[in-house]
């Protein structure tokens, strides 16, 4: 008579717990593994209850400037005022140091390394993979299909986060990032998510500039009539103009 093999129960469960694994219509048990936001709304939409720790998170904005910045910032500030280090790997415009330390950013430890798209995309995966950050923020221009696998390899190795800013244009393209959020009409739409189905409901920060609000009437495609989740309890939303300072935390370098 042959041996029946039956699964070990206690390890599914484990990897049910952890989200490795994603089991139709049930939410896995357990404290929140991911970082969190800042944002109480954004947090509860995440499978893991905010950031994907060691992984690669992709932002996809229209353009520079509509609140990616303001998205990140409370976590940039509570981690460098736990003393941990975070870079920016060749950002567009140069940093304007009042505008972070206004959304509490610690300075000292903030780093930020330039270099050309060719060079910036290594030293982006160097940052990730040396253990040294919490969080790295990229600007890849040139990054294809291998070289977001590198990142998302980096940053797990790392066990680090990783943020890759980058074109609306590249919603339709496959990645191998954790989470991908597309910034649509002022609210953040999760693409997709490690862990559970992408959640039908966008991200609205409740600070934002008058250009992105969204008129009452306008609500982005694909969401119903009052299906936005708003943005609750954040530290320093800022967005390019934070409370006491009078230039955006981006200036554009001088020609």
């Amino acid at each position: 008579m042959a041996a029946v093999l039956r699964p070990d129960s206690t390890a599914l469960e484990s990897l049910l717990s952890a989200r490795t694994v994603w089991r139709a219509g049930r939410s896995a048990a357990g404290e929140p593994l991911g970082e969190p936001t800042g944002f109480a709304a954004l947090d509860a939409l995440l499978p893991q209850g905010g950031w994907p720790c060691g992984a690669l998170t992709e932002l996809l904005i229209p353009a520079d400037g509509v609140g990616e910045l303001a998205v990140l910032m409370p976590t940039l500030a509570r981690l460098t005022t736990a003393g941990t280090r975070v870079a920016l790997v060749a950002p567009p415009y140069r940093p304007y140091a009042p505008s972070w330390q206004a959304a509490g950013v610690d300075l000292r430890w903030l780093d930020v390394v330039d270099g050309d798209a060719r060079n910036a995309l290594w030293a982006f995966e160097q940052c990730l993979r040396s253990a040294a950050f919490g969080a790295v923020l990229g600007w890849p221009l040139r990054a294809d299909g291998p070289a977001l696998r590198r990142l998302q390899v980096a940053a797990d190795s790392g066990q680090c986060l990783g943020f890759a800013i980058r074109g609306r244009q590249h919603a339709d393209n496959p990645s191998p990032a954790a989470l991908r959020m597309e910034h649509v009409r002022g609210a953040w739409h999760v693409r997709k998510c490690r862990g559970a189905p992408a959640p039908a409901v966008p991200f609205l920060p409740e600070h934002v500039l008058p250009e992105q609000v969204l008129p009452e009437h306008v609500v982005p495609e694909h969401v119903a009539p009052g299906r936005i989740a708003r943005g609750q309890g954040a530290a320093a939303p800022i967005v390019s103009r934070p409370p006491g300072a009078t230039r955006p935390p981006f200036a554009p370098s001088p020609t």
